[in-house]
């Protein structure tokens, strides 16, 4: 089997100079659908194929695809919603748009992509692709970066704030352990991203953004609760005093933390009584099934 090229034979510049806002004609449609058909394909290799030197090089194919597609500013308006295995967030706005994905090896390990569409103030969308440098950052909580020093994770929410961000992510790690974040995103003046802000309220620390880690037998409950404009999660804690610190053996007690959000700021709170929440079954997870996160975009 040829894997060697897949890009779409049609003309790139097709629609140059087109405002990005204009509503997808049928024309349009034609053309991101082809462009998406050769990424469903890809997809199949990079997600579920059983030899690591295929996904790898699937993987590279399928950036080269997405890069080329979503350097046209109309791409923005198309859903690429038959690519289920890629998250694709919007943010509330229209400001921008996170395509990212997982791929995960053999061994264990993660290693994350993706790219950001950023409205600029000409009317056009700017394309930033995410490198991820997560395995030479060792302070992950106090790191920030732009997108060519990315901790790599996979982004499932975005929550607007007041000049910024926050994104609730997974990330696989490794065979031990699994992460949750509450990372930060804001945009310089040329829509450039930065991850990492001084946003958060909690004793004795002073991150840039929140990690959680915990046993990657377990699941974690990570939520935002729009009408009380908190970020609810699961207390977690190891199996016994002792393990304090090997975080393989750590998971949720059955009782909740938050983060509220109050002038610009997430303040941290302990011991949060989830009966006053109205979605209180959402946080009621089967705690022993193995995690997996599903994305449903709008």
């Amino acid at each position: 089997m040829n894997k060697k090229h897949f890009f779409i034979l049609f003309i790139s510049l097709l629609f140059t100079g087109v405002k990005a806002q204009r509503k997808l004609e049928a024309a349009d449609i034609a053309y991101f659908t082809k462009y998406q058909d050769t990424l469903r394909y890809l997809q199949k290799l990079v997600f579920y194929s059983k030899d690591d030197s295929i996904k790898v090089k699937s993987n590279k194919q399928f950036i080269d695809v997405w890069e080329e597609v979503l350097l046209n500013n109309l791409s923005f308006e198309f859903p690429f919603d038959s690519l289920k295995d890629v998250a694709r967030l919007t943010s509330p706005d229209k400001k921008f748009r996170i395509i990212n994905w997982d791929l995960n090896r053999k061994d264990g390990s993660h290693f994350y992509f993706g790219f950001i569409q950023v409205q600029s103030e000409k009317g056009k969308f700017e394309l930033y692709k995410l490198q991820d440098r997560s395995g030479t950052i060792k302070s992950p909580e106090t790191h920030t970066g732009d997108h060519t020093k990315w901790f790599g994770m996979l982004y499932y929410k975005i929550i607007p704030c007041d000049d910024y961000y926050a994104l609730l992510a997974w990330d696989g790690n490794d065979k031990l352990t699994c992460r949750k974040f509450i990372d930060v995103l804001s945009f310089k003046d040329n829509a450039e991203p930065v991850f990492g802000k001084d946003v958060f309220k909690m004793p004795k620390k002073n991150p840039r953004r929140i990690m959680f880690e915990y046993s990657s037998e377990l699941v974690m409950s990570l939520k935002y609760h729009e009408d009380k404009k908190m970020i609810v999660f699961d207390h977690l804690a190891p199996k016994d005093p002792f393990m304090e610190g090997q975080f393989q053996f750590y998971g949720p007690d059955f009782s909740y933390d938050s983060f509220k959000y109050h002038k610009g700021k997430w303040k941290y709170e302990e011991d949060v009584d989830v009966k006053n929440l109205k979605n209180r079954n959402d946080l009621i997870e089967h705690k022993s099934k193995k995690e997996k996160p599903i994305y449903t975009p709008k």
